[in-house]
């Protein structure tokens, strides 16, 4: 096991090199400028497509409030708490407003690389199905090269949601229930593979009405409970904000000498906790049943602000308020504390715990790990299918390897109780970082065909009407026949006659 650490740390190391935080802000500030802004400036749309239904009979897929809240259970969990915390305590409070930053520059990405997951979606087994691998082969110019990066796109599948991310988020909720409960790993990581097995044996439609029902309430409750903690320290709401943007800066006498750890590990756990750019949305997007690619691009801009700007922030104020945290001198190289308000507390889902218990005794620790428990099922349904949808691309209509992909997923999961937590954040944090390289550099690619479907969406709303998709109008084959249903409409709405649209005339 002392091998296997060594490994993940240096690998973690060399993925998440300095220069992968500057390449992914990069990346999110030129979407911000090439869509002018469109994930401040399109707010109400995104509210608007998130409760419209699809017309599509012919498949399996989600509503686009379904795949929000998959994605949004995918997202919430492991990197919004225990990750939140972990951030702090690398890099000081300052940290948490990097993680903002993160989100409102990083959802333009989250956008693209969704609209992109809708544009060249396919049908597979009667579900709707695509994502990255999908607008890699099928987008880019040399048919070779995106096949290259589809197929290793694929491989950072099996290795982040297929097996390293699953272990890690079994390795914290077990954490979070021992804590809370004292009952053994084994106990909760067989308990949390066994319900899991049981709902991802039912497709994705199953995933999607289960994560649709989970994921409000579940989001709803912790809101609550922290706005209590706040409401229970709101003596301390000034100096708190005051340390978060002074300190982001360096401007703070105690953590001036941080600034760069609060910076890298604010983009690393913001991107960490909102999956902007790393490909795993797209292939929830990819099943859902939308007019136009655009729209569920703004549902999942939306479900990045949930993600960082309400969950995350919720967690950081909770526990810089009730002062359950540490942080260290030189993150996290060595045992030195530069601050140490939780003597003896490990960092991460422990910091919160400890803030809960604060605020409303030992309850508040054990409704924590329930909470955190479910967080983390929904997070595994979002995984299991990202692997599955990955598999098809790979294997094609083939059910025999589809089963055999989710009993593999499921064992995967209960690895997690075989790790220790100073490893299983190196395992997340390769996982995500080999798809944020693959993906967010394919999707800066594919900038041209992005801006010519937003430019499609945007000329129809400014003429009034309802943004249909017809993936011939910006050059995306549709072999599958997937958008006919949307096509037709345009036709019977007389689009292809209407010159202000710009088509060419369609027989």
């Amino acid at each position: 096991m002392e091998v296997f650490v060594k490994v993940m740390n240096m690998v973690n190391d060399i993925i998440w090199a300095p220069v992968m935080c500057v390449f992914l802000m990069v990346a999110a500030l030129w979407f911000t400028v090439r869509l002018r802004g469109m994930q401040v400036r399109r707010l109400k749309d995104m509210v608007h497509c998130l409760l419209e239904e699809g017309h599509n009979d012919k498949d399996t897929g989600l509503s686009p409030f379904q795949a929000f809240a998959t994605t949004v259970g995918g997202r919430v969990g492991t990197g919004n708490i225990a990750g939140t915390a972990t951030a702090i305590f690398m890099g000081g409070p300052g940290a948490l407003f990097w993680m903002w930053i993160t989100a409102i520059l990083g959802a333009s990405t989250g956008m693209v690389e969704c609209m992109l997951g809708q544009a060249y979606k396919t049908r597979n087994l009667g579900e709707l199905t695509g994502g990255p691998a999908f607008y890699m082969s099928r987008g880019m110019k040399n048919k070779y090269f995106g096949k290259v990066l589809a197929v290793l796109f694929c491989i950072a599948v099996f290795i982040g949601p297929g097996f390293l991310l699953p272990a890690m988020q079994t390795q914290t909720a077990a954490t979070a229930v021992n804590g809370a409960f004292g009952l053994p790993f084994i106990v909760v990581g067989l308990a949390m593979t066994v319900i899991v097995g049981i709902v991802i044996m039912g497709g994705i439609k199953r995933i999607g009405q289960v994560a649709e029902f989970l994921a409000p309430i579940m989001c709803g409750i912790y809101f609550l409970i922290t706005i209590l903690i706040i409401v229970m320290n709101i003596q301390k709401v000034p100096s708190v904000f005051g340390s978060i943007f002074t300190s982001a800066f360096g401007k703070d006498a105690v953590f001036g000498g941080i600034v760069g750890s609060a910076v890298a590990w604010g983009i690393k756990r913001g991107f960490f906790s909102n999956d902007a750019g790393n490909g795993m949305s797209p292939l929830i997007s990819a099943t859902t049943d939308t007019s136009h690619p655009v729209k569920q691009g703004l549902v999942q801009g939306l479900s990045v602000y949930i993600d960082t700007l309400l969950v995350c922030t919720c967690t950081g104020i909770s526990v810089l308020m009730a002062g359950t945290y540490n942080v260290s001198a030189d993150g996290g190289k060595s045992a030195a504390l530069l601050i140490e308000h939780a003597p003896g507390v490990q960092y991460g889902i422990a910091f919160m715990q400890e803030a809960m218990s604060d605020t409303i005794g030992k309850a508040g620790a054990m409704l924590l790990a329930v909470m955190l428990f479910i967080f983390i099922f929904t997070t595994m349904l979002s995984y299991s299918y990202q692997l599955e949808s990955t598999c098809k691309y790979l294997f094609g209509e083939n059910r025999m390897i589809v089963t055999v992909v989710r009993i593999l997923f499921l064992i995967f999961c209960l690895f997690g109780i075989l790790i220790d937590g100073d490893t299983i954040w190196p395992m997340g944090d390769i996982g995500v970082g080999c798809m944020l390289w693959v993906n967010t550099f394919s999707v800066l690619l594919l900038t041209p065909k992005v801006l010519k479907i937003v430019k499609d969406y945007e000329t129809q709303i400014k003429l009034g009407l309802d943004p249909l998709f017809d993936p011939a109008t910006v050059g995306i084959e549709d072999e599958a026949g997937v958008w006919d249903i949307y096509v037709q409409k345009k036709k019977e709405r007389g689009d292809y006659e209407n010159e202000s649209l710009g088509y060419a005339k369609k027989s």
